[in-house]
């Protein structure tokens, strides 16, 4: 069975709502959380300081192929819900070594 890696970059106004999501649809979830990210995106930087206040958070997983495109789903409807916060979804298959 293959895992997949996903990984969410988001503003983090969006974070309680996509981790809700993510253990309600996939109530065996285990993921990290980085908290505070810094970066420039398409649309704007978040930097966390008084001229680019917002913050972004990185949350990854690995997952079953089920669990992947469910958490894909998820985030295709926070993105329609929030359509200004900036959420990005990765998702790559994990290497066989």
């Amino acid at each position: 069975m293959s895992n997949y890696r996903i990984e969410i970059i988001a503003n983090q106004s969006v974070q309680e709502d996509i981790t809700e999501l993510l253990e309600q649809e996939i109530p065996e979830i285990e993921y990290t959380v980085i908290p505070t990210v810094h970066g420039r995106g398409r649309k704007s930087k978040k930097l966390g300081t008084s001229t680019w206040p917002e913050q972004n958070f990185v949350l990854f997983s690995y997952l079953d192929i089920n669990g992947a495109q469910k958490a894909k789903a998820i985030i295709n409807a926070v993105k329609i819900k929030f359509p200004g916060e900036g959420v990005t979804f990765f998702c790559a298959e994990e290497a066989e070594i």
